[in-house]
């Protein structure tokens, strides 16, 4: 149990661990999160609910006391704000209201790495399909009385055939990143205790993975509260609309605005995000595509 010393938002903080309202893996409200992982202990289910100006956590299964103990990391109580400086207009606003906002860390590469692999250059419907059926197929029940499951394990993953992928609208190019990092996985859990730029450095050495994919990552497992997706679809548009006034934006506008909060772009973003400011829609929305049909 930990008491809180400032509000904490569970659903705000750990909101992009969910992949989807039918993760298998993760439910989550404002008050309540339960998540199932794999430690290096073994597997986990872990229970977070904040009630009464406490955190309260419990977990099951032969790593549940590696999942306890990463407890405070997962919501944020472990990051370090002192370098955030909101300052006046809507980010200082943003940051008032959105106060239960925190950067948390999971240490689970693996489990950030694949969906943002299912997610390169697709709609989320598409990359949340394939990540509900790679863990239907392949995956395992986690422990607990919740019913989730959990991602395969690197050798499972590693196995797989593309002509089994494929069915689940997964073209080559990403089922053979999915094998790949399966077989690395050892080496690339091992960022969770390098250096930042080093981090970076491993993640992206591996051919498929990008600024956008690391970033990603970075977010989600490392607790980056500077990480910056270049390459994403939406957010320099969300960026430039809601820090310049600009409807449309390019990679290169998003990081000019950001710079004035180098170091913490990444919060920027997530509060940016929290806002509900989004641009004025143009054009069609892209059409969902079947490669499984192909």
């Amino acid at each position: 149990m930990f008491r809180l010393d400032a509000p904490l938002d569970l659903r705000l903080t750990l909101g992009p661990l969910v992949r989807g309202t039918a993760d298998p893996a993760m439910r989550l409200t404002s008050g309540r999160a339960i998540r199932s992982t794999r430690t290096a202990e073994g597997l986990a289910t872990i229970e977070l609910v904040v009630a009464a100006g406490q955190l309260r956590v419990e977990a099951w299964g032969p790593g549940g006391e590696a999942a306890l103990d990463g407890a405070a990391a997962l919501a944020g109580l472990e990051e370090d704000r002192a370098a955030f400086k909101s300052g006046g207009g809507l980010i200082g606003e943003l940051d008032r209201r959105f106060q239960g906002l925190r950067i948390g860390r999971t240490g689970a590469v693996l489990e950030a790495l694949v969906p943002a692999i299912l997610e390169q250059k697709v709609i989320g419907i598409e990359a949340r399909r394939a990540y509900r059926g790679i863990i239907a197929r392949w995956g395992e029940a986690a422990p607990g009385p919740f019913g989730l499951r959990l991602l395969p394990p690197p050798d499972v993953l590693a196995a797989i055939p593309y002509h089994e992928l494929h069915p689940l609208g997964v073209e080559r190019r990403r089922a053979d990143l999915i094998r790949a990092v399966g077989a690395r996985a050892a080496r690339l859990e091992e960022v969770v205790t390098m250096p930042r730029e080093s981090a970076y450095r491993r993640l992206r050495a591996l051919p498929g993975i990008g600024p956008w994919t690391a970033a990603e990552v970075a977010l989600r497992a490392l607790g980056d509260a500077d990480a910056v997706s270049v390459g994403d679809f939406h957010l320099p548009n969300l960026v430039s609309f809601a820090l310049a006034g600009e409807p449309r934006g390019t990679d290169a506008r998003m990081l000019e605005l950001l710079e004035p909060y180098r170091g913490q772009r990444g919060r920027v973003i997530r509060l940016l995000e929290a806002s509900g400011i989004w641009p004025p829609a143009r054009g069609p929305r892209c059409p969902i595509r079947s490669i499984a049909a192909i």
